[in-house]
């Protein structure tokens, strides 16, 4: 429960922060920058934290699965890989997206 209640605390105090984030329009000339680059470092940390949670997680599962029924590791082996390299593609992908938040903070 206690996971739940911080879950939904950190949930509640981004969602709050988000007006605050969409004041100004452009970027270049903008005061917020720091901020800008704070959400974004904030933003792949929190994709780093739920991509090596669901990897562990993953992991974990098959891990115990073989444990169980040796005989199924192969079964098992290939939609592991699978998963995880799927998850991995969600934590590149908010990765990029963190980095085109910045985009525009370069000047370019």
């Amino acid at each position: 429960m206690n996971r739940l209640n911080a879950l939904l605390t950190t949930a509640a105090v981004l969602v709050a922060a988000t007006p605050a984030f969409a004041q100004d329009a452009t970027l270049k000339n903008s005061d917020n920058l720091g901020m800008v680059a704070m959400a974004a470092a904030l933003a792949i940390g929190i994709a780093v934290l739920g991509g090596a949670m669901g990897q562990g997680r993953a992991a974990a599962a098959a891990l115990e699965g073989i444990a169980r029924n040796p005989s199924a590791s192969d079964k098992v082996f290939t939609p592991l890989l699978l998963g995880l390299a799927l998850i991995e593609s969600l934590v590149l992908m908010a990765f990029l997206v963190a980095a085109g938040f910045l985009g525009p903070l370069s000047g370019k």
